[in-house]
């Protein structure tokens, strides 16, 4: 993208002082009502969105969102209520109804704030600069001509495009306030961008999808609208003409925008809710081996311009750089101060989620993975929803391509490959280093040695 004005005027630190005094004065009404905890959170975005198909405009969207969130406890009874509306009366009436469904609640051991010892404190030069506040000053009309030229670039790009699913671009800008009875008030802001292309190529039964999108925390970061199309189209077209491929155990290359979800599988199985709900095929796996000995993930909350850089978690908890797997070893589970307390342990931190995860890599790019494969599936794409959480059994529709002689030779639909993620955990033989910066899980292509595809012979 083209270098991006910034706005001349920029309210945001104005609006989240505003954020802040209301979060105080609702802490303040929740003691009144006689709580002994309350925590309070406020929330402000503001969002344009822009579709466009076939070279006509089909959607212009503008949001503003606001929504405030209190919960109360009464000794070890917990209640919680929300409002969208900030006059005086609606506010009052948010807090007397968490209080009351307090009262009226069994009480629950684990309930309560985090430790008021654990929570963030700001340093000497004040809370650290993520570098993610980028507002956009999008007018519609120009977030119309960016999707308009990113879907005729992929759609001029190749003749086999036939159809489009459209293009998109959007933008938002989101304030937050976080406060509790512990004394933590946190405010923070950030910015979120996107353009993107969904392509159709062949015609008739052989038609085949494929997209393409880019997102950043700013504008500048965007690849360019032409740049996403065209991309969105070589994706699409690459996918004509699938053959079968004989069932089989094979090695099998998880792109990057796919690996990632390999990492999700074991970040939901090293949750504290699933647990202390004893619903995890990883009960009881902290300190054991579950990867390669070479294998390492790191959360790195502080990352510059990272899509989950945070200095406090949910509940205000100070967040902290650590390991989650250190030489294929898992460190830790993934906690909040409810899912911790069930478990007699210590918050990790990670209420509402994991920060920037870097999975390290241990070999070159995509193309390197691919000769190093040999014989075996990639896989660009999963269809369903394939994993028991409980055995770790895994089955997904998938589709990719044929590689031969550490070269792609065909694409491939219409597959299934299965396996245990144990199994497959300890399978993976590489992680490139074709990281895809579009998500929090910052992973390349992960190669897994064996793995069970059931095709058509």
């Amino acid at each position: 993208m083209n270098s991006v004005a910034v706005p001349a005027t920029d309210d945001s630190q104005a609006r989240l002082d505003e954020l802040q005094g209301l979060a105080l004065r609702l802490l303040e009404a929740c003691r009144a009502q006689g709580a002994d905890q309350a925590e309070v959170s406020c929330t402000q975005e503001r969002g344009l969105s822009v579709s466009v198909r076939m070279g006509e405009v089909e959607t212009v969207e503008s949001t503003r969102d606001r929504g405030i969130a209190v919960t109360v406890y009464f000794g070890q009874r917990k209640g919680s209520a929300s409002t969208a509306d900030l006059r005086e009366g609606s506010l009052e009436a948010t807090v007397a109804q968490a209080c009351a469904i307090a009262r009226h609640t069994e009480p629950d051991p684990a309930a309560g704030l985090a430790d008021a010892g654990l929570m963030a404190r700001p340093g000497s030069d004040g809370w650290p600069d993520f570098d993610d506040w980028h507002p956009w000053p999008l007018e519609p009309d120009r977030a119309v001509d960016l999707a308009l030229a990113c879907e005729a670039a992929g759609r001029e790009g190749d003749a086999r495009i036939t159809n489009s699913d459209g293009a998109s671009v959007s933008s938002s800008a989101s304030l937050a306030v976080y406060a509790n009875s512990h004394g933590f008030v946190g405010a923070e802001r950030g910015t979120h961008h996107s353009i993107g292309c969904a392509l159709i190529a062949g015609r008739g039964e052989a038609m085949q999808r494929d997209g393409w999108y880019s997102y950043a925390l700013a504008a500048d970061d965007l690849e360019p609208p032409a740049a996403v199309g065209r991309r969105a189209a070589e994706r699409a077209v690459a996918r004509l003409q699938p053959r079968p491929v004989a069932t089989g155990s094979y090695p099998v290359l998880f792109c990057a925008e796919v690996a990632r979800s390999l990492v999700g599988h074991l970040l939901g199985a090293v949750s504290g809710g699933a647990l202390y709900r004893r619903a995890s095929f990883l009960l009881d796996s902290a300190g054991t081996r579950l990867f390669p000995a070479w294998f390492s993930i790191h959360e790195d909350p502080f990352l510059p311009r990272g899509l989950r850089s945070a200095a406090w978690d949910d509940e205000g908890v100070a967040t902290r750089a650590s390991a989650l797997v250190d030489d294929g070893v898992l460190q830790r589970y993934v906690l909040g101060s409810y899912s911790a307390r069930r478990l007699g342990l210590q918050t990790t931190g990670n209420a509402g989620g994991v920060h920037n995860l870097l999975v390290a890599a241990n070999a070159g790019g995509f193309d390197e993975l691919v000769r190093t494969m040999g014989d075996g599936i990639v896989v660009t794409e999963l269809m369903g929803q394939g994993v028991n959480p409980v055995t770790g059994d895994y089955s997904h529709g998938a589709a990719g391509f044929r590689v031969r002689g550490g070269e792609i030779v065909h694409p491939v639909d219409g597959i299934t490959i299965a396996g245990n993620l144990r199994g497959m955990f300890q399978a993976i033989e590489a992680v490139g280093s074709d990281v895809d910066p579009r998500s929090h899980i910052r992973t390349g292509s992960i190669l897994v040695g064996a793995m069970t595809v059931a095709g058509s012979d």
